[in-house]
């Protein structure tokens, strides 16, 4: 049984949005992904995936509306921002450039919820050297070293989730309750700590 995130007491809550990212959450890799998506699903394609993922934010911030948290209590963890001490500003300048993510993040931070730092600087340097590799090279014709690239994107991946984890279990405090915003691959509960009781709103991650 989950527990009301409105409830309060002394456990801890985490309620966990799978997300899909927006070109302006792509950074510097925007252009190559655009490009990438284009050539794999034609403009119709394109259009009808962010339509999509423009359906997916709204129905986040409705269901974040109508659970009537007390953001007092609330701290925001999101994919691929670092604990650096810039938190605030780097959400801002995304949100300037489009982002709904973001958007929501400074809104939920007018409401009182707090911003945390959530990923590793080091790992997320290395997940974006990955990516801009296999965006902007060939695919390897060894399947050896293809099979090599994807040992070593889900290593990664697990190692960002282990880290994400230990920020929840470190800095979230009894009768608080953590929001969780998080790319659809991720899977960071699993080394939560026990007393923490994870809420899916909207549906779990594949």
């Amino acid at each position: 049984m989950t527990q009301d995130p409105k409830a309060g007491g002394s456990s801890r809550t985490v309620i966990y949005f799978p997300i899909a990212h927006t070109q302006a959450d792509m950074g510097a890799l925007k252009e190559s992904v655009v490009r990438a998506t284009l050539e794999k699903m034609g403009r119709a394609g394109f259009s009808r995936k962010m339509a999509a993922i423009d359906r997916i934010w709204t129905e986040i911030e409705g269901v974040i509306d109508a659970l009537g948290l007390d953001f007092g209590r609330v701290r925001l963890y999101q994919d691929g921002l670092a604990a650096c001490h810039r938190e605030e500003e780097i959400v801002k300048e995304l949100a300037q450039k489009g982002s709904r993510n973001h958007q929501l993040l400074l809104r939920l931070m007018e409401k009182g919820a707090t911003l945390m730092g959530t990923e590793s600087g080091d790992l997320l340097v290395q997940e974006y050297q990955l990516a801009k590799q296999s965006l902007t090279t060939r695919p390897p014709r060894s399947a050896g070293v293809a099979a090599q690239r994807r040992a070593l994107s889900v290593a990664l991946l697990e190692r960002r989730d282990q880290f994400i984890a230990r920020r929840i279990n470190d800095t979230l405090k009894p009768g608080e309750t953590g929001v969780l915003f998080l790319g659809m691959l991720h899977s960071p509960e699993r080394y939560l700590q026990r007393d923490i009781k994870v809420i899916y709103p909207l549906r779990r991650p594949r």
